[in-house]
């Protein structure tokens, strides 16, 4: 069986979507899987995903921020 070819009838599953959004972060994210995405992803799931990655991001950076703050005594 030919995973290529059925990879390409169904849209992408939780954990790509996950992976396609963080690859498209850090500014490693191929065309091949950019055009994949636009061809049989949802929007609404990669906007969605996006914006808890944007919030969990932010918010390890505030706690990191926080901790070496308190540690260093300020």
């Amino acid at each position: 069986m030919d995973t290529h070819s059925k990879g390409a009838d169904k849209s992408p599953s939780l954990l790509e979507v996950l992976g396609s959004v963080l690859a498209s972060m850090f500014g490693v994210q191929s065309n091949r899987r950019r055009e994949e995405d636009f061809a049989h992803g949802k929007p609404s799931q990669f906007i969605i995903i996006g914006l808890l990655v944007t919030v969990v991001f932010v918010l390890t950076v505030w706690g990191v921020v926080s901790l070496v703050m308190k540690l260093a005594g300020l």
